[in-house]
């Protein structure tokens, strides 16, 4: 009898292989596993998630544009206008017993005849000078008004006359001198001075020498036999006090930074940076017409640093974070200049979906605890700091009076955070003066910001009269416009800073200028 050899029985994996069952089996285990990792990597996103800026962008700026009624009463500045301030600067000099006074393209000229700097040369200032003058004249009646004349180098005469200086006469006033000349010596033997003997004044002819003019140009006119100085109170009036059109486009200004900044923070999302911040901001602004100026964005305990400094830019936002912002815009020659402190709104709340329960129940996902709410002392120093801050500013406020003195205006928010306990937090002066004085865009970091604001505060929109609680010879008239900024910076902390612009009313009132106030630290 023939033995027929065993056959082995047939692995289970062969007949699951083998089979159709199986097969169907194999590929739903591979189709789970797949999707659990796809529904893995979905649910954990939120752990890496980075903001698309694009989107947070579009959202500040359809916001901003939502209502842009800021815009509609400002307008820019009449050629009648720049011919009044100058008879009032004319006026302003009789008084104060000088000939004539005497600037090169600037803020003041700006002011004066309106042309900047960059009008008259885009690249940096040069050595020729090209001054203004504005002299006193006197009519028949004794009525003063100005009688406005300009010294260039004869090569630049023709681009003098078009520059568009607003003027009475067809043709500007211009004293030439060649480049193998002194331009002083020429200006005071000029028609200008001519007749200063004939006059009756035995004396050398006294100039007034503005603020901003570079010191060789002022030694160049001392030496050349001119009696130069510096401003006097009558003149620095002309620009402190604020026409009606003035104060529109600085409400229009103030007003529109202030919504950019309150359009944005709702969009704002965990995960951007100091750096993106500004840069949504920026675009913001521009959006609506206005010109790039300065922008601070700082979070928690860079914000302790009132102007930031070189190490800022980088740090990233939360839910927690004490976010303060200091932005100025120009339109139509005027600087807006605000401030706001506040937090980002937190995610909502969302339930653990039944997917998610499932995966971690499995494995594939681990399971997660609770986030951590920060450090609720910390948050509650916030929250009563910001107050703080806020009520100074209402202190302050109530001390924009005619004939008040710039210092009253800074203790009055100076005793609000003493008495609070947190004097030694403030640690700088209320506010300033603001109008036309600015500077073209910046964007800059680092160090060079440091410096910036450190070296050149007269680049920045600061205009005097200054509030600060030694100022107690300067009292405020009708028409004068400030900041009112007072905060507490804790180092290593976080900082709080609210500022808002202020008209000088002749009832007593003043008059806000950036559309309303803080509410919250939720509503900036």
């Amino acid at each position: 009898m023939e033995i027929q050899p065993k056959r082995r029985a047939p692995s289970s994996h062969k007949q699951l292989s083998k089979s159709p069952k199986g097969h169907i089996l194999a590929t739903l285990i591979l189709l789970l596993f797949n999707v659990a990792w796809i529904l893995r990597a979905s649910l954990s996103r939120n752990v890496e998630y980075k903001p698309s800026l694009h989107d947070v962008q579009k959202c500040a700026i359809e916001n901003l544009h939502a209502n842009t009624s800021f815009l509609d009463l400002a307008s820019p500045i009449t050629k009648d206008e720049f011919l009044e301030r100058r008879d009032r600067l004319a006026q302003a000099l009789v008084a104060s017993e000088v000939d004539a006074f005497v600037l090169e393209p600037g803020y003041t000229f700006q002011y004066y005849a309106n042309t900047s700097q960059s009008d008259w040369e885009p690249w940096e200032p040069e050595e020729r000078p090209f001054l203004m003058l504005v002299l006193p004249s006197s009519s028949d009646t004794g009525a003063i008004s100005a009688k406005t004349a300009f010294l260039a180098p004869h090569f630049e005469e023709g681009r003098v006359r078009m520059l568009g200086i607003p003027s009475r006469e067809s043709e500007l006033d211009i004293v030439t001198w060649e480049e193998h000349w002194d331009p002083y010596a020429t200006l005071l033997q000029s028609h200008l001075f001519a007749d200063s003997e004939s006059r009756g004044h035995r004396r050398r002819p006294r100039l007034m020498i503005d603020e901003e003019m570079r010191d060789f140009i002022a030694r160049g006119l001392a030496n050349a036999g001119f009696e130069t100085f510096g401003l006097s109170q009558e003149v620095e009036l002309v620009r402190q006090i604020k026409s009606s059109a003035e104060v529109e486009v600085l409400r229009a200004v103030n007003t529109g930074t202030v919504a950019a900044a309150r359009a944005m923070r709702p969009c704002l999302v965990a995960g951007l940076t100091e750096d993106e911040v500004r840069d949504i901001l920026d675009a913001a602004l521009l959006s609506v017409g206005f010109g790039l100026f300065f922008n601070i964005v700082l979070f928690e305990e860079d914000g302790a640093l009132p102007h930031g400094g070189f190490v800022v830019g980088k740090k990233k936002l939360t839910h927690e974070t004490m976010v303060v912002i200091d932005v100025g815009a120009h339109y139509l020659g005027y600087s807006s200049d605000i401030c706001r402190s506040f937090f980002i709104d937190s995610p909502p709340k969302e339930k653990k979906s039944s997917i998610r329960t499932f995966m971690e129940a499995i494995g594939v996902l681990t399971k997660l605890s609770e986030a951590p709410d920060g450090n609720p002392e910390l948050h509650a120093e916030k929250l009563k700091v910001w107050d703080i801050v806020l009520e100074a500013q209402t202190a302050a406020a109530a001390e924009f009076k005619p004939n008040n003195t710039a210092a009253n205006v800074d203790l009055a928010a100076r005793k609000v955070i003493d008495e609070a306990g947190y004097g030694y937090g403030f640690t700088h002066r209320l506010g300033h003066g603001i109008g036309i004085k600015g500077t073209a865009s910046l964007h800059l970091s680092g160090l060079l910001w440091l410096c910036y604001v450190q070296c050149s505060d007269s680049l920045l929109a600061h205009e005097s009269p200054y509030l600060n609680k030694w100022n107690t010879k300067v009292t405020l008239q009708p028409g004068m416009t400030f900041t009112n900024e007072p905060g507490i910076y804790l180092e290593g902390k976080f900082g709080v800073r609210h500022e808002d612009i202020y008209l000088v009313k002749e009832d007593g009132g003043a008059e806000l200028l950036t559309g309303r106030r803080a509410v919250g630290p939720y509503d900036p």
